[in-house]
């Protein structure tokens, strides 16, 4: 019969533990998915709405980017409510009904491009007016969620400052969409760009990435 050493077995004990508490968990994994597929829808967005003006693909792009992000947001709170668990708390909450107004807002779209009615409202969307949930309320919870990069130790430190950087855009595309309407409006358009080729890929494709080599890998 065999020995154990109880310092081999309290060591590999140990080291068991901190694998558990340092790999990515099967939810962290598809979350990881979940972002690099919205980066990747996120850009077909940008496409369809701003080059190819099509609303049935804008808009099937938009429904499905919201409802990826929703995991992303779940997430997110799991690996930063540490830092500050209200606040990743209040982050998760606008982060959530801000993606699911993303969602609801392109159902909205592609419900019209597949069957448009015979005249369409010239009032702001019902779900998502001018964008409140995709831009305004995403961007408030993008906005906490910078902040607790920063704090956390979580995510690698560029994460958060392009948090900022996302939530700026999107703030003035909401403002923009609020009070300029014309979407060939400088104030409008350049931010756009930024936002849907750029910045909004690179945000959660990074994330992705971050999330997928779970929580012990930084870099």
């Amino acid at each position: 019969m065999t020995e154990h050493d109880p310092g081999k077995l309290a060591i590999a004990g140990r080291a068991d533990a901190v694998a558990r508490t340092t790999a990515a968990t099967p939810f962290e994994r598809l979350s990881a998915l979940c972002a690099i597929l919205a980066a990747a829808v996120g850009l077909l967005y940008a496409v369809a709405f701003i080059v190819l003006r099509n609303s049935l693909l804008s808009g099937l792009a938009l429904m499905l980017g919201g409802l990826l992000t929703t995991a992303v947001m779940v997430a997110l709170y799991e690996r930063l409510r540490q830092a500050d668990p209200a606040f990743a708390l209040w982050a998760l909450l606008l982060g959530t009904v801000g993606t699911l107004g993303t969602a609801l807002h392109g159902g909205y779209d592609l419900a019209n491009a597949l069957q448009p009615p015979d005249v369409l409202p010239s009032l702001p969307s019902e779900v998502d007016p001018r964008g409140l949930s995709t831009f305004g309320l995403t961007g408030l919870a993008i906005v906490a969620i910078a902040w607790l990069i920063g704090r956390s130790g979580q995510f690698p430190r560029g994460l958060g400052y392009l948090g900022y950087l996302l939530a700026i855009l999107t703030f003035t595309l909401y403002l923009g969409r609020l009070i300029v309407l014309d979407p060939a409006n400088p104030a409008i358009a350049v931010p756009a760009l930024l936002t849907g080729f750029v910045v909004n890929p690179a945000w959660y494709a990074w994330l992705g990435v971050v999330l997928w080599r779970g929580p012990g890998d930084q870099s």
